[in-house]
This record gives C-alpha cells, sequence and structure tokens, in this order.
C-alpha cells in the first residue's frame, strides 16, 4: 500500500467557527482534482504535490509524528525514560506512568531530533508552490511532459486546523496556539499576493478568534483581547449574509466583552454585547425562520441586561430580560434540534430567575 500524505485531503475542522475555513480549502481541492482527472491518460498533468517524507494524497495518516495522548501532530516532543515512548511535553507530564505500557517514568527528555523532523514534515508541504500547467499549448506527439505540482498551502491550513482543534481539547494550548499561529501567517501571506478577498477574511477572522481562545486559556487577557479585536476587524469585511460568519463575529464580540466584564470594565463589556446584539439583529431581519439566531439575539439580550442591572439601570434590564423571554417562548423547533431545544431552556430558566430575583426584591 502506498503511503499517504495528511495535507491534500484534510478534514474539516470540528470547531464550528473555522467550518469556513475548512469548506473553502476543499473546494479549492475539489477543483485540482477535477484538472487532475481531465489528464489522467496523459503523460503530463497537474497532480497533488509529493511528500518531502514520501505520503501520497489518498488518506489521512501521520503516523509516527502524533501524540498518542492529544491525537495531534507533536509539540515539543518529549521521550520517556527508560521506555523511549514519545508524546508531547504538555500532554505528557500530567502522567507518572506511561500511558502506552505502563512503565514507571524515570525523566522526561526532549526529543529534539523527531521535532525536526515532525517540524520539517509541516514546511516541506507549505513550500510547494508551482504554476500551473498550461491546457492552452496543442500536445506534441512524442514530446516529454513535465509534471507541474499544485499549490498546496490553503489545503495545510486545513490539516494544521484539525490539528489545533485536537490539541485543544485534549488541553495542549500551546500545540494548538502554534498551529494557528503558522495557519494565520499563511493567510496573511495569500492576502500579500491576493488582496483581502472576503474568503481569505473570513479565514484569518475564525483563526484568530481561536487564538484568542487559547490566550484565553492560558490567562492571558490582554493577547486574547487583541486575537478577538483582529477577528472582528477583518470579519467586519465580509459581507453579512453569511449566518455562520456572522455567528463567529458576534461571538468575538461577546468574547471580549465577557473578558471586558471579568476584569470589572462593564460600561465597555455592555459596549461590546451590545454590538454583538445589533449583528444578531441584522442576522435575523435576513433569516427570520433561523433558529439559532433567535437564540444567539436572546443570549446577547441576556448579556446586555445582565451589565445594565450591575451599574443600575434596573428599568432597562427588566425589558431586556422580558424581550428575551417572549423570543425564547415564540421558537419553533423540530425534534431533531434537541441540542437547540436544551440550550433554549437553558437560557430561558436564567432569564426567568432574573426576572423572578426582580419581584423578590419588590415584595414587601
Amino acid at each position: 500500500m502506498k503511503p499517504v500524505c495528511p495535507f491534500v485531503k484534510a478534514a474539516r475542522p470540528d470547531d464550528a467557527s473555522l467550518k469556513k475555513l475548512g469548506e473553502n480549502q476543499n473546494k479549492h481541492q475539489a477543483g485540482h482534482e477535477g484538472k487532475a482527472k481531465q489528464q489522467e491518460s496523459g503523460e503530463s498533468a497537474s497532480i497533488s504535490p509529493k511528500c518531502p517524507f514520501g505520503y501520497d494524497s489518498q488518506t489521512f495518516k501521520i503516523g509516527p509524528f502524533s501524540c498518542m495522548i492529544c491525537q495531534a501532530l507533536l509539540f515539543e516532543s518529549s521521550r520517556c525514560v527508560p521506555c523511549s515512548h514519545v508524546y508531547c511535553k504538555a500532554c505528557i507530564s500530567r502522567f507518572k506512568d506511561c500511558p502506552l505500557c505502563g512503565a514507571d517514568i524515570e525523566k522526561i527528555e526532549a526529543d529534539t531530533n523527531l521535532q525536526n523532523v515532525v517540524d520539517r514534515f509541516i514546511e516541506g508541504h507549505a513550500r510547494i508552490k508551482r504554476s500551473q500547467v498550461n491546457t492552452d499549448e496543442e500536445e506534441v506527439p512524442g514530446e516529454k511532459k513535465t509534471v507541474i505540482y499544485e499549490d498546496v498551502s490553503l489545503d495545510r491550513g486545513a490539516f494544521l486546523v484539525q490539528q489545533a482543534m485536537r490539541a485543544f481539547r485534549a488541553h495542549n494550548i500551546e500545540s494548538a496556539k502554534s498551529r494557528l499561529s503558522i495557519c494565520a501567517e499563511d493567510i496573511r501571506e495569500q492576502m500579500g499576493r491576493m488582496g483581502n478577498t472576503s474568503e481569505l477574511c473570513s479565514q484569518l477572522g475564525a483563526v484568530l478568534g481561536s487564538l484568542g481562545d487559547c490566550c484565553r486559556a492560558m490567562g492571558d487577557a490582554g493577547s486574547a483581547v487583541s486575537y478577538f479585536e483582529e477577528s472582528v476587524n477583518f470579519l467586519l469585511k465580509v459581507p453579512n449574509d453569511d449566518l455562520e460568519i456572522t455567528h463567529t463575529l458576534s461571538v468575538s464580540l461577546n468574547k471580549i466583552g465577557d473578558l471586558r466584564y471579568y476584569d470589572g470594565d462593564l460600561q465597555a463589556a455592555r459596549s461590546y454585547y451590545f454590538q454583538s446584539l445589533n449583528v444578531r439583529r441584522d442576522a435575523i431581519k435576513n433569516h427570520p425562520n433561523a433558529s439559532s439566531q433567535i437564540l444567539d439575539v436572546a443570549v446577547s439580550l441576556a448579556k446586555v441586561a445582565d451589565v445594565d442591572r450591575n451599574i443600575g439601570n434596573e428599568d432597562t434590564a427588566i425589558e431586556g430580560f422580558q424581550e428575551a423571554v417572549k423570543l425564547l417562548e415564540s421558537m419553533k423547533l423540530n425534534s431533531e434540534d434537541v441540542a437547540l431545544e436544551q440550550r433554549r431552556l437553558s437560557v430561558l430558566e436564567f432569564l426567568n430567575n432574573q426576572l423572578a430575583q426582580k419581584q423578590a426584591d419588590s415584595a414587601p
């Protein structure tokens, strides 16, 4: 069986806010595959790029370059002594026994040689950027044709995002941040060549938002806010008729508001929550029957009202809570929308508790 390259058919990222990145890159790949199929019978074709380590493009495997614990590419590769099994440093540091063989871990040593191979594994694919075959030229009988490889920089981005999400879910935050930073750099390079297209702005906005999540998980609120703000700036360049982009934009605004709220700056928090609310209200105008958008508006109303109550605007807060309750009570969900129904009931319970608290405070 031929070895395989993970970069060309990278699976779409699991995180919803990065869905557009995966979809656009899959379209990019599909276009190349179509050209290759049209030229299968000839000696010359635009084919999937060769991996510098011998993989091809049919299935997804990273084998010895992955960590068994987080299931992502190795980051800060570390070898257990004496068993010699290798994991990410952040992953294995949580164990006293080797997860693979059960041996007592006497010490952990950095495996710089293996990590260099992993880094070259990523870097090698990014540099396969060649021009396409000119299909307009007439074929010359007997002429030896040259194979020209495709640009896979986009496919690498989808792969890195997938690896980052795996690492993030396994609490290997440094690994996730590293992969996302490389992906963001790739997109910026493409913007330098192609300009701030809607596709690239949406991709970069999603990746920057995930970088903000990494910084927030690491306790670096300042950097998190910077990433979220930059994410917002790029997502605002994208037409607002895409529900997923709208959701990502409003989430980034809410996350900035949350960080300001926890920092005690309630006025700034309200400003960001209110911006998110306006984005979500506009989305409902374009998609009045989208249940997820109605739920998003209710959540934003609750956030704004909560701040209003904390800064002493009680009447405005009650109006916000009541509007959100009416929205949620009027929602019509299909039987398969179980997750949405659970979230609706959770938000509705919070809102009713807030209104009940007001009544209790007003009672003689």
